[in-house]
């Protein structure tokens, strides 16, 4: 299979050509930028169990799952279209910290990994995808200046 034709490297000014987005000298740079906005965004987001995610959660999720055992996503046509097993909870809406309607259980849907992952970064703007109007920047500190 060809190689793809190497480009510069994405650090302004710098003119050497790498298959990755940084040559060798800026890569390190990059990487060390990344763990330390992973660590401003981990501290502000808190513990899972601060954030409700705790024993309490676990034991209504293993026994939401096994009441419904596949992959109730829209792609999936809720099982009847494609069989996937369901290893994840999601909150339809998201709860943004609302007792409520976190513990709602008509909140809640059964999902395969790969689909959650799919839906949380289309509503919460990653891979690329603009935010949606449930997660705005007010709601994530860490997101100053996205709207």
């Amino acid at each position: 299979m060809p190689w793809a034709p190497k480009k510069p490297c994405c650090q302004r000014g710098c003119r050497r050509l790498t298959s990755g987005r940084f040559c060798d000298v800026h890569q390190t740079a990059a990487d060390a930028e990344q763990r330390a906005s992973s660590r401003i965004y981990d501290r502000l987001r808190g513990s899972a169990a601060k954030r409700g995610y705790g024993s309490r959660w676990r034991a209504a999720r293993l026994a939401f799952l096994k009441e419904h055992p596949l992959c109730e996503c829209e792609a999936c046509g809720g099982g009847a279209m494609r069989v996937a097993a369901a290893t994840v909870v999601d909150h339809i809406i998201p709860h943004r910290g609302d007792q409520g309607l976190f513990w709602s259980r008509r909140n809640w849907r059964a999902m395969a990994k790969v689909c959650h992952d799919r839906k949380t970064a289309r509503q919460d703007g990653g891979l690329g995808n603009p935010v949606t109007a449930t997660a705005k920047a007010i709601d994530k500190p860490w997101r100053c200046g996205q709207t």
